[in-house]
């Protein structure tokens, strides 16, 4: 597995070694040893699934303390790009954000630590996407930010016509309006 560090360091893509023939392929899409070398402990708790048609926009979520998650994310079939935003008050990186594609073909996976909300939107007809979390769904924690927020200014690659939401996420408040919490919180 290939690491590589994004324009906020604690956000890693994570690239596996294909090993293909006329057969199909294999790949270690987990290996705990090599994460924790590269990344830190982790203990996956959870795994999730949603199957989602072209414009879906789920995002941008995340939990409060003392339910934080770091999550490690794929695209299992399909493409999606893929984003996180800081929201560690005490980050130097504090309300940046990264956008990354995972697809099927490029079977890249993206690992997003507490602290950062995260969202998907589908680029493709239909998509697969799972995601390991380290920390139980709490929905009394739950909570996110509008994913059109003007100061995030994140490019979602599609017009705004075609994006479908929840109603949920299109009643988010923005990012201005919300209080965050310190990196030290993330890890109660």
């Amino acid at each position: 597995m290939k690491f590589i560090k994004t324009q906020i360091p604690d956000l890693v893509i994570i690239e596996p070694v294909i090993h293909g023939d006329e057969r199909g392929y294999f790949f270690e899409s987990f290996r705990k040893d090599e994460f924790e070398k590269e990344i830190g402990k982790i203990n996956f708790v959870q795994e999730n699934e949603s199957k989602s048609g072209r414009g879906v926009l789920r995002g941008m979520h995340f939990q409060r303390p003392p339910y934080t998650q770091a999550k490690l994310v794929r695209a299992v079939v399909g493409e999606v790009l893929d984003v996180a935003i800081d929201i560690r008050t005490d980050s130097p990186t504090f309300g940046q954000h990264v956008a990354v594609f995972l697809s099927e073909e490029n079977k890249r996976q993206f690992f997003v630590p507490r602290g950062f909300a995260h969202g998907f939107v589908v680029l493709s007809e239909t998509a697969i996407f799972q995601y390991k979390v380290d920390n139980i769904y709490a929905p009394d924690f739950d909570d996110g930010i509008i994913y059109n927020d003007l100061e995030l200014n994140i490019d979602w690659k599609l017009p705004e016509e075609l994006l479908k939401l929840s109603g949920k996420d299109k009643k988010m408040n923005f990012f201005n309006e919300k209080e965050f919490f310190t990196t030290r919180d993330c890890l109660k």
